[in-house]
């Protein structure tokens, strides 16, 4: 394994340039891939992804990524970075557009917001407070927690010990997760700039 080889999943669901153009501004040996043996190659592994939860399911799967991903993740315990629609597919269900399967890396359900659309515009796009929940590396040294989201969706899981950081839009909901060797934000760190790339290299230097 070669150390601080990030692998970014490329599976078709966009902004993974965007991320990996983050990775080259902080100086990080990364890939775009979809290939086995690069992701068993990697220190870390990053999903980033924007669009909708099954359409995201369907491309890790046709790309045969699912076992691959699980075996490193799960079994080798290398850290990995869900991000936005990467986060949502740890989850063991995704209710956009009916029920659908999701990775089951964390239990939970990924659901819309419950929120009064005349105050709340869903999508909710734009600059957030996010709230750290306990000690999580990921906010380390980091002042200013204002990110930046693009979503409908969100992850509810079932054990709230993951939850490493919160947000409030119309109801409270999960900004970030952390579950030992597997974070996750519903933010963009790539898009949130100076704060954003400091939580990508608290994430780096995660070992």
């Amino acid at each position: 394994m070669v150390r601080n080889m990030i692998v970014v999943i490329d599976y078709g669901m966009g902004n993974v340039g965007s991320v990996k153009n983050a990775l080259d501004f902080l100086g990080v040996d990364s890939t775009l891939s979809r290939k086995e043996e690069d992701l068993r190659r990697a220190s870390h592994i990053i999903l980033p992804g924007v669009g909708a939860f099954n359409d995201g399911m369907n491309n890790l799967k046709n790309f045969g990524l699912i076992p691959v991903l699980k075996e490193e993740v799960l079994k080798k315990k290398k850290p990995m970075l869900g991000i936005c629609l990467g986060l949502q597919l740890l989850a063991e269900k995704g209710e956009e557009g009916g029920d659908h399967e999701g990775l089951g890396i964390i239990k939970g359900t990924v659901r819309r917001f419950r929120v009064d659309s005349k105050r709340f515009r869903i999508p909710h796009i734009g600059w957030n407070d996010v709230s750290p929940v306990g000690d999580n590396i990921l906010f380390n040294g980091i002042s200013s927690t204002i990110f930046y989201f693009v979503h409908s969706f969100f992850l509810e899981p079932t054990n709230k010990d993951v939850i490493a950081a919160t947000c409030s839009y119309g109801e409270e909901f999960t900004a970030a997760i952390r579950e030992k060797n597997i974070f996750g934000t519903q933010f963009h760190p790539e898009k949130s700039q100076k704060s954003g790339l400091a939580l990508l290299k608290n994430f780096i230097n995660y070992a």
